[in-house]
């Protein structure tokens, strides 16, 4: 990006902090949809169930990222997903607290455009509320992106990460909510360009792409289609990803957060890649004639060691 729009989107978030402390405000709490079914819906348990998860050793750091860093995260009921999730959000944890996560949703619904912003100004769950970085969501308006609430009301996919980030750091964090479809890659290049662009200004921040992985095949296919799309992702090629999921018709229902990430990785020098952690449904069911995918893989700079 060129450096009057730099410039440009510094002015912004300068300008946008300034209103946040004058009482500027949106609409409100989104509510949890899925609290009780996808994760425990009373506070203890939920917090019982992450810590057991993450494991007692996982690092709380307090001190903040020194650099911007990616993660993808599965986001199907926790007693599946959960321990592939608490993976990736462990060894974020290990490189410092973010006091910014852009959360990169799929779009189960269909809902709304290819890429878009919430409305809300928090976010619950059982173990509090969540703000939403409002000064951001207007950088990020003004940098193309659109808001538009209606994918969110259901969509589970960003709901599921909160209580990890929660439990890792309490309150000390802000979220940015963005709902992404498998669209046009042009749209979903210029979506990572623009929270790439954001993140210049912001290094403490964390880029989370919430997807599951193959969806109902046998779990020898799903593992060997499943590594197929992570030798591009890991191989930073947003292109042979995104070829392979509309060529081959995969069922990865956040292929669009997915690729975005990958653009903004890329555009923040984020080109060190790693699976933390895969695993298929049948871990937890012992079912292998039709599983569910889950991938955690980490994106840093070469410098986070």
């Amino acid at each position: 990006m060129v450096k009057e729009q730099r410039n440009a989107i510094k002015t912004r978030l300068a300008r946008s902090r300034r209103a946040d402390t004058i009482g500027e405000m949106k609409t409100g709490t989104r509510l949890p949809v899925v609290a009780g079914t996808f994760y425990p819906g009373e506070r203890a348990a939920l917090t019982e169930v992450v810590c057991a998860l993450l494991g007692e050793d996982v690092d709380r750091s307090c001190a903040p990222l020194g650099m911007p860093c990616g993660l993808i995260a599965p986001h199907a009921g926790y007693p599946y997903s959960g321990p592939t999730a608490a993976a990736g959000y462990r060894a974020i944890a290990g490189l410092g607290r973010p006091e910014l996560v852009v959360l990169l949703g799929a779009n189960h619904t269909g809902f709304g455009g290819p890429v878009v912003l919430d409305d809300h100004e928090t976010w619950r769950t059982p173990l509090g509320d969540v703000p939403v970085a409002g000064d951001v969501v207007d950088a990020l308006v003004d940098a193309g992106i659109p808001v538009d609430g209606a994918p969110f009301v259901r969509e589970h996919s960003l709901e599921v990460q909160l209580p990890f980030l929660q439990i890792l750091w309490g309150a000390a964090f802000r979220v940015v909510p963005i709902c992404v479809q498998l669209a046009d890659r042009v749209a979903l290049a210029a979506a990572g360009d623009a929270i790439a662009a954001v993140l210049r200004e912001i290094p403490a921040a964390l880029v989370v792409a919430s997807s599951d992985f193959t969806h109902y095949e046998p779990d020898e296919s799903a593992r060997r289609t499943d590594h197929e799309a992570l030798d591009a992702i890991l191989a930073l090629d947003a292109n042979r990803f995104l070829d392979l999921c509309v060529g081959r018709r995969l069922t990865i229902c956040g292929a669009g957060a997915i690729a975005t990430l990958m653009r903004a990785a890329n555009e923040l020098g984020m080109t060190t890649t790693k699976l933390a952690h895969y695993s298929t449904s049948a871990e937890a069911t012992g079912d292998r004639s039709s599983v569910v995918g889950y991938a955690a893989v980490l994106f840093l700079r070469e410098d986070h060691g």
